[in-house]
């Protein structure tokens, strides 16, 4: 809300003076009287106060035909966003080794898994602008939301995958990424990322990782990839007759060959270690892959002073109809 003429609030202090002869500087007229005893006994009764109230309704008049001429204006902003927005797919493994809880070490916390999930969720929600899609790998690869700007629709995707989604018993590093290249390489866009997180090595597919790579690289594009667990053993929860159990078993995570298939697309490997740093990784993703938007913004505002007006005049109408009937002064 503004006001277009804003200085004919000045207009209000008008009312100081107005207000100070009405109630201390009006003397009255005089009447000879012999005795005003009797006057000054019976006091003033509840209906002399009746005679202010035209001058209160005046009041009010005057102050909402000074807001009517300050002209009130409501108005609300229109937003034009122009944006090359970016590709993203986001490879996420979902193999068994992913139950590991080493990331927020206690037997009632979550697991790699629960835990990436989280963060990549996050990731989703701060790139408004880029098609995202989503690939989930274990024995097997496949997509499991395509790119898309509704991310609504990615995000209840990625809330309901889970351990063993594409199989749990061996991690296919190399087909997750030919998937999301095939996924993305016909696309134009500004840029072309796939986001890989694993905690293994490739045991599984039909196509080797660094292959895979290489395509990516052919096509422009970036590859990062994201080692996520604790080094030597991890532990893992499991049932047993006497209640839940800790066990530990090696993930080996194949860092090396990670190493490779990042650099070879112009992108980065990070290792996470917990949920802090792999929180900060992509964070430092998001940062890395940021992209221009140009906001075009304007104002749009419609007059609101129609009703002040009304009310003032409708005040001032009043007042006058008071002192002629109910409230008339004798002369």
């Amino acid at each position: 809300m503004r006001f277009a003429n804003w200085e004919f609030f000045f207009l209000l202090l008008l009312l100081i003076p107005a207000i100070y002869l009405t109630f201390w500087g009006h003397k009255g007229g005089k009447i000879r009287f012999s005795d005003l005893s009797a006057l000054k006994k019976a006091g003033r009764g509840g209906r002399w106060y009746l005679l202010y109230i035209p001058f209160a309704l005046e009041v009010l008049a005057f102050i909402f035909l000074v807001i009517a001429l300050a002209r009130p204006q409501f108005g609300h902003t229109l937003r034009e966003m122009e944006t090359n927005g970016i590709d993203i797919i986001l490879a996420l493994d979902t193999s068994g080794s992913m139950e590991a809880r080493d990331l927020e070490f206690d037997t009632t916390k979550r697991t790699r898994l629960e835990v990436a999930k989280e963060v990549v969720a996050n990731f989703v929600k701060n790139r408004p602008a880029d098609r995202l899609g989503l690939v989930v790998f274990g024995e097997h690869a496949f997509t499991q939301c395509p790119l898309t700007l509704d991310h609504g629709v990615l995000l209840n995707f990625l809330d309901n995958i889970g351990i063993g989604h594409a199989g749990a018993n061996a991690t296919a590093i190399g087909d997750a990424v030919a998937i999301a290249v095939k996924r993305i390489k016909e696309i134009e866009s500004k840029s072309k990322v796939v986001i890989l997180l694993t905690d293994g090595q490739n045991n599984s597919g039909e196509i080797a990782p660094k292959r895979a790579a290489e395509i990516a690289a052919t096509f422009g594009i970036k590859l990062y990839t994201v080692g996520v667990g604790t080094r030597g053993k991890a532990p893992f929860i499991e049932e047993t007759i006497f209640g839940k159990r800790v066990r530990y078993e090696d993930v080996d995570i194949d860092e090396k060959t990670l190493t490779e298939m990042a650099t070879l697309t112009g992108g980065r490997y990070f290792r996470a270690t917990d949920t802090k740093s792999l929180t900060e990784i992509y964070k430092l993703i998001d940062q890395m892959e940021k992209v221009e938007i140009k906001v075009k913004e304007h104002m749009e505002y419609n007059e609101r002073y129609v009703p002040f007006l009304i009310t003032g005049l409708i005040l001032l109408i009043l007042s006058v109809i008071l002192q002629n009937t109910l409230i008339r002064k004798v002369p």
